[in-house]
Parts: structure tokens; C-alpha cells; sequence
């Protein structure tokens, strides 16, 4: 049985771990709002058309902050349609996904939703069809008290309150082509710059999010990184990254997906550090990873000749046993990385690409992925230690050899979470963790999520992939033992 070998050190830590990290994403994109999170006559549903079943599951999951309103429908979003009597509100075309938006869930109803579930807003305005006045308009709406044309309407629309939103990106994935209103990487950075000084003008307090690549194999990537953040680097305060992972009959490769994104981390921290460098800056760009999840893309086909209609079913992907174990690995990633990731979001949370599924009327329920989410965010808290695991490697075809256990600790006031993923296809590996310094002699919950059947899925009403007990976890003489599952997730909890 071939082994791996870590160190706990409490000297070794990276950063604090920041709830942040454990964010979603709400896009009006499919069924993600309408018959997801918002669906007026659900048997479920309050007064306001929330659906309380996903309000739970999403407490349940431990999500802290919810980006919104997209995404690649932010870029010919208006607001203003959104707000006020929605008997009055307006259909639009949808440009983004082809689909006829109603307008009947606007900003006031997710900011309903977001204190209903307890999580922080994460704002979006559109740099693609609109620009530095529009922006201005929505934090004033938003953020001001009183005594303006903007916040007064809010008034009357009866949010007496300001809602103090912090969080704001500038624009989504604006190096795409895909995008409306795509732009150069000097047109983009010379608007976000000048959108930044504006808002910031309105509320001082902001804290601003700049794009950065759609992904890392755009052809533009890291030129693009450099260039924007050459135009705006003191008005903001983050870059953002977005990554999708996805089997694509490489199942080994797949189970290594976190060492792409760990590379995709690096590459960005060194171009975000080199301009900064060259502006002799003592500033640090913190990242936000508002996009990552699994998704099997190479299926979507986009919906450009598709029928305008509302909440068309779209990449309502069903998750398999083998997908939640590589979302627990990308957790770990962003976890070992949160000395600079601060903000991330998975995208999305019900029923595009989401760990929560729904029916119409129906159901709500956890899908495969929605588990390591839960009890990471649960459970890892304090200090993040620095891990480097040795042991035995994978041969990928993607990412040529990768190290088969993926590894990450925390340390907080009542014990150590350490989580771990085997990502062996075929082989079980035994663990051996040296605990000494941490001060841990016993082992609390021992969780695994691992499957006979890698492509195992859950349903309605059939929820059987779903973390299990780990058997033989012990400490004897200061080092931790225990045998990993083949492609398997683990969370151990020790205490002193």
C-alpha cells in the first residue's frame, strides 16, 4: 500500500481563514432564480416568493456571500427594471442566454434573500452596455441613507435603510468576446478605473473588484492581468479569476483538476506582484475566485439560435461521486492560497451548474458536490497551516506527474481540521501525519466521501452519495494514521 507523509507545525501558518472563501454565485442565467431560489406559490415559498427549502439547504451548506446578478447577463442588465411595484416592472430580452427576464426578482428582493439566508451580497454592475453614471446610480440606490433622487426612490420603494453593500465587481469577464460589450484590455482598465474613483466618490467604503482573465487558457491571459491592472491598480482592491473543471473522459486527469488551479493562483499573484513591482507599490492585489466549480462545458452548445423563453433548463448538470471529490480538492486549493484568495464563489448555487437542485413545485435537494462544500466551511477555521505532503505521484495526461494526496490544515482554539484527497483512481494510500506540535491525541469526526461507483449521482428523494465515516483513524505516539479510500475526499477533526 504506498504511503504519504505530512507535518502538522503551528509555526507554519498562511493566513487566517476567511469566511469569504466559502461564497456562491446567483446569476439570472436558466432556473437559477426563478423556480431556484425564487418561485412565488411553491408550497415552500414566504410571503416574498423566497423559497424557504433552498434558504435552508443554503444555511445548511454554509455559504457567507452570494455574488449577483451575473455573470454574462450582468453585461446588459438595467437595474432600474428590477426595483419598484413588479406589476410595473418590464420583460426583456436577455441577451446573454436568450431568455425573456421578467424582472419580477430585482435587487430589493435579493437583498430580502440574502438576509433571509443569512449570507452577504456581492453586487455586479454592468460595464458592458452602461457604464460610470449607471454604476454610480446603483451604489447610491444601494449604499446612500437619504435626501437623493436615488436613495429616495428606494425609500418609497420601502427599504427605509441603506444596505451597505461592500463587495462590487466591475463588470464580468470582460476580455471575452462572448461578452456584450466586450472591450480591449486599455478600454476595459481605463473604465474601471474611472467607474472605481466614481464609486468611491458615492461610498468611500467600497471594495472593488476588477476582471481579470475568463480563464487561464485565454490567449490574452496574463498580458490581460497586467494591462488592466497597469490602469487601475491603486482604485481597487481585487482581481478576479473564474476556472471550470470537467471529466471529459480523463478521469485521471480530472481528479488532478486543483493542480491546474493552483497554477492558474501562482501565475496571477506573480503578474498582479510584477506590476506592483514596477509601480514600486507596497499595495497587494487580494484575488476573487467568483467562479470555479465543475461543469461539463464541452456539452454546452450556447443558445444562440435558441427561442427567447423564461427559466429555460440549462447546464442543469448532475453531479457524479467523482465531482464532489475534486470540488473538495479545489477547496483545499483555494484554502492553501488564502494568504491572497479572500473571496471566492462557486458557481452556481441552485440549479445551473449548482450543489442544490430543484423541481417546479417540487423538491429541493443536495446534490453530490453540495457535501465537501458543507463540512469544509464548517469545519475549517482559524489559521490555515502550511502543508506539504510527500508520498507517491500520478501520471496525468494533462498535468503530467501530480502528487496523489492533496492536503490542507487548519488551526483554531479547539483542535486541527485536516483535510485530505486521495486522488488515486485505483489505489487506497495509507496516511501518515505527524500531530506532535499541534497538540492533538484525539480524533473527533472522521468523514469520506468515496464511491465503488465514481459516477454515482443523487436525486430527489435519493440522496446516497454523501460522506461516510472513516474507519481506523488514530494517533499513536504523535502521528496520525489512516487509510484513504481510492479517489476519495476526507475531512479528520482532532482535539487536544
Amino acid at each position: 500500500m504506498p504511503t504519504a507523509r505530512l507535518t502538522l507545525d503551528r509555526a507554519f501558518t498562511i493566513a487566517p481563514v476567511n469566511r469569504r472563501l466559502f461564497g456562491s454565485f446567483v446569476e439570472h442565467m436558466g432556473r437559477c432564480v426563478y423556480t431556484g431560489v425564487f418561485e412565488p406559490g411553491h408550497p415552500a415559498a414566504d410571503e416574498r416568493g423566497l423559497r424557504t427549502d433552498v434558504i435552508d439547504l443554503t444555511r445548511e451548506m454554509g455559504v457567507e456571500v452570494v455574488r449577483y446578478p451575473g455573470g454574462n447577463y450582468v453585461s446588459g442588465h438595467r437595474w432600474e427594471d428590477g426595483v419598484g411595484p413588479a406589476a410595473e416592472r418590464p420583460n426583456r430580452l436577455d441577451l446573454a442566454w436568450r431568455q425573456i427576464e421578467t424582472n419580477r426578482f430585482g435587487l430589493n428582493e435579493y437583498m430580502a434573500w440574502t438576509r433571509a439566508a443569512g449570507v452577504e451580497p456581492m453586487m455586479a454592475v454592468n460595464l458592458g452596455t452602461r457604464g460610470i453614471q449607471e454604476a454610480c446610480d446603483l451604489l447610491e440606490y444601494a449604499n446612500h441613507p437619504g435626501g437623493t433622487h436615488w436613495s429616495d426612490l428606494r425609500i418609497r420603494h420601502g427599504v427605509a435603510d441603506p444596505y451597505g453593500i461592500r463587495l462590487w465587481c466591475l463588470g464580468n469577464e470582460m476580455d471575452g468576446p462572448w461578452q456584450i460589450g466586450h472591450k480591449t484590455a486599455v478600454e476595459y482598465g481605463r473604465l474601471a478605473n474611472e467607474t472605481a474613483k466614481a464609486m468611491r466618490l458615492v461610498d468611500p467604503d467600497v471594495e472593488l473588484v476588477l476582471c481579470g482573465s475568463s480563464n487561464s487558457s485565454m490567449p490574452t491571459f496574463g498580458t490581460w492581468e497586467a494591462t488592466v491592472l497597469a490602469e487601475a491598480y491603486d482604485a481597487v482592491d481585487y482581481l478576479s479569476l473564474h476556472a471550470y473543471y470537467e471529466e471529459d473522459g480523463d478521469l485521471p486527469g480530472f481528479m488532478a483538476s486543483a493542480v491546474d488551479m493552483d497554477a492558474f493562483i501562482d501565475a496571477v499573484v506573480a503578474t498582479a506582484d510584477g506590476v506592483a513591482a514596477r509601480r514600486r507599490s507596497r499595495k497587494r492585489i487580494a484575488l476573487s475566485f467568483d467562479e470555479w466549480n465543475v461543469w461539463n462545458f464541452s456539452r454546452f452548445t450556447g443558445r444562440d439560435r435558441a427561442a427567447f423563453e423564461e427559466a429555460p433548463r440549462l447546464i442543469e448538470d448532475t453531479f457524479t461521486a467523482a465531482d464532489a471529490v475534486v470540488v473538495g480538492d479545489l477547496l483545499i486549493t483555494l484554502l492553501r492560497h488564502a494568504d491572497r484568495v479572500t473571496v471566492a464563489c462557486q458557481a452556481q448555487l441552485a440549479n445551473v451548474i449548482g450543489p442544490i437542485r430543484t423541481e417546479p413545485g417540487g423538491p429541493a435537494w443536495r446534490q453530490t458536490i453540495f457535501h465537501p462544500f458543507a463540512l469544509t466551511a464548517r469545519h475549517a477555521r482559524g489559521e490555515v497551516l502550511r502543508v506539504e505532503p510527500v508520498g507517491p505521484t500520478l501520471d496525468t495526461a494533462r498535468y503530467g506527474d501530480a502528487p496523489q494526496l492533496s492536503a490542507v490544515a487548519t488551526l483554531d482554539d479547539e483542535g486541527v481540521t485536516l483535510l485530505l484527497v486521495n486522488r488515486g483512481v485505483t489505489e487506497a494510500l495509507d496516511l501518515a501525519a505527524d500531530v506532535r506540535d499541534v497538540g492533538v491525541t484525539r480524533v473527533g469526526l472522521a468523514a469520506c466521501l468515496a464511491e465503488d461507483d465514481p459516477h454515482r449521482v443523487n436525486g430527489p428523494g435519493a440522496e446516497t452519495v454523501v460522506p461516510r465515516p472513516l474507519p481506523g483513524v488514530r494517533i499513536d505516539a504523535g502521528v496520525l494514521h489512516a487509510r484513504l479510500p481510492a479517489m476519495s475526499w476526507s475531512l479528520v477533526r482532532l482535539h487536544a
